[in-house]
């Protein structure tokens, strides 16, 4: 591409076409440690970690897993909520050589178990929660896993309340198998931490795979390399404004294991040496008394977040009235949303855009301006947006009109993981096809049109149909069923499934539906609603067709809308 229209309207702080130099990842709190040993990295409950303990956990960790035989080429999982450990094992494996896959909590053992396999995990690190151990257990004698690393919950909890959390919380606490499987978190951690030095290529090795449904639907590891999640993270330093390093505040609200909150969260706000509140999960009245106690300078979330933290009025009554920068990702921003925040927080919300393949982010609203609502912005620095005919992959479209989002930049992936078709079907001719369709205007300023048919963002989540299509098709009764995206206030989509019976007199019930497939899904995962019909709308040759499903449920949401429902 040669013309360039976001150059007339860039941010005069940033330079377009600089050049960004990638380190290994782990260097982001080597660095940040050496520059600010005594800053809190992170308050979790109370119990706060520096900067230099956070380092000096890193190094004895990643000791320890090269004494499990992890290096390059080693894959491991980390199955757990935000916490400080996460963070602790995220950057120790990487120190290690090895790759780090991420695992949602929020995942069915079978999905888990597919991951697994997929990626060929070997060891897996979590907690010894009721909510994740039995699980991961689980999954650990079916699969290929050779160690679970376990560590306690408490131990990341101030005195008194890990001794309280033991005490009244015991329900909570998983009983922990003793075998040649499981390996203990704090002994594996007990040596000098020095680590032995790896010879880490930014730009060829895989930091880490992370799944995603990429732009068919069907979930892959997207391989991102060091230097693609170092630049992201020096892109979005780059593309803010007013940065005061080492003193900043960040809520840790968002989930560690998506890509949004992995690089926007943790990695940028140890890069700019930020403290880091966290919460295991997102809980409203938790997260309005951490924010009205540590008052957050920079806040990044979904669109759920917003809806709401606005349900209680102004930024002083959550805690936001310190927030300088506000960034939403993970799914789309309703303009209504945006303008009602800004109204009524008055803070700008920048709608920022990325996908898993861009380890996440490739453009945003400038922050030195007024957010163009319903605009996804312009691209970040050293980064290309192209928007190509959809029939013609050769073929950029004027300024104005539809086609595919292509992305080119160095955060872009070096490829999905044992998927060499999938990769050469997403990225063509050295640019990444996301699948969304969009236009840019004569400023540079790019906007959706429609996401990729048939992902559904739930709360910035991804869920794919055909999960959740072979969940209920396990039904003895369901002759055919499709599941399609229909509209939520809170969490703007929910899945809403379709289904025909093989028998139009069995008295299957949506309520017992539901409880066949409760334990075959994420919370997440699970459909809003089940309709039975006695069809489903098909294409000519017979197969099943969602466009019919979605323009029905879209007129019933308008007209409820419109009734004030």
């Amino acid at each position: 591409m040669t013309d360039h229209p976001w150059l007339a309207t860039y941010p005069k702080h940033v330079a377009w076409d600089q050049k960004f130099t990638a380190k290994p990842l782990y260097c982001l709190v080597d660095d940040t440690a050496a520059e600010f040993p005594d800053n809190i990295a992170y308050d979790f409950m109370g119990r706060e970690l520096s900067y230099r303990d956070l380092l000096d956990q890193v190094n004895r960790m990643a000791k320890g897993l090269q004494g499990l035989g992890v290096g390059k080429g080693t894959h491991i999982g980390i199955f757990m909520p935000n916490c400080p450990q996460f963070a602790v094992a995220y950057f120790a494996i990487l120190k290690a050589g090895g790759t780090v896959v991420n695992y949602s909590p929020l995942y069915a053992e079978h999905e888990l178990i597919a991951q697994v396999e997929d990626s060929e995990t070997d060891i897996m690190i979590t907690l010894d929660l009721a909510a994740l151990y039995p699980t991961i257990q689980a999954v650990t004698e079916k699969s290929r896993l050779k160690h679970l690393v376990v560590d306690q919950f408490a131990n990341a909890l101030p005195f008194p309340k890990n001794i309280l959390f033991k005490l009244f919380q015991g329900s909570k606490i998983a009983k922990i198998v003793r075998d040649e499987y499981h390996v203990d978190f704090r002994r594996l951690m007990q040596n000098d931490g020095r680590v032995a030095a790896v010879d880490i290529d930014v730009t060829d090795d895989v930091a880490v795979i992370q799944y995603t449904g990429g732009t068919t639907g069907v979930p892959k590891g997207a391989m991102l390399t060091h230097a693609n999640i170092y630049i992201n993270v020096l892109q979005l330093e780059k593309w803010a404004i007013d940065i005061d390093r080492g003193k900043e505040v960040v809520p840790g609200f968002l989930p560690f294991f998506h890509v949004f909150s992995m690089t926007v969260v943790m990695d940028l706000s140890i890069f700019i040496g930020a403290k880091v509140v966290i919460l295991p999960k997102f809980e409203l009245d938790a997260a309005i008394t951490l924010m009205k106690k540590y008052r957050p300078t920079l806040f990044a979330g979904v669109p759920t977040m917003f809806t709401a933290l606005l349900k209680h009025g102004s930024a002083r009554n959550v805690g936001m009235d310190h927030v300088k920068m506000c960034m939403s990702g993970g799914a789309p921003l309703p303009v209504e949303l945006g303008q009602s925040f800004k109204k009524e927080m008055d803070i700008a919300i920048s709608e920022g855009y990325g996908l898993t393949e861009t380890s996440p982010v490739c453009a945003s609203n400038p922050y030195d301006r007024e957010t163009r609502n319903g605009s996804i912005g312009l691209p970040l620095p050293a980064t290309e947006i192209i928007i190509i005919d959809r029939e013609d992959p050769a073929k950029p479209m004027p300024l104005g009109e539809s086609g595919e989002i292509c992305i080119h930049g160095p955060q872009v992936m070096k490829g999905y993981w044992k998927r060499e078709d999938a990769t050469k079907e997403t990225i063509i001719n050295g640019l990444l096809h996301t699948g969304d369709v969009g236009y840019m205007d004569e400023e540079g300023f790019t906007y959706i049109i429609d996401r990729d048919k048939d992902l559904i963002l739930v709360g910035g989540f991804n869920v794919y149909p055909r999960v959740v299509e072979e969940a209920i098709y396990q039904h003895p009764a369901v002759h055919e069923v499709t599941v399609i995206g229909v509209p939520d206030d809170y969490l703007g989509e929910r899945p809403k499934a379709f289904v025909t019976l093989k028998d139009a007199a069995d008295p299957l019930t949506e309520e017992d539906l539901m409880a066949f497939i409760k334990g075959k899904l994420g919370k997440h995962e699970r459909p809003k609603a089940i309709e039975f019909r006695a069809e489903l709308p098909k294409t000519m040759i017979g197969k099943l067709s969602k466009k019919e499903l979605v323009a029905e449920e879209m007129a019933k949401y308008e007209k409820a809308k419109k009734a004030g429902k």
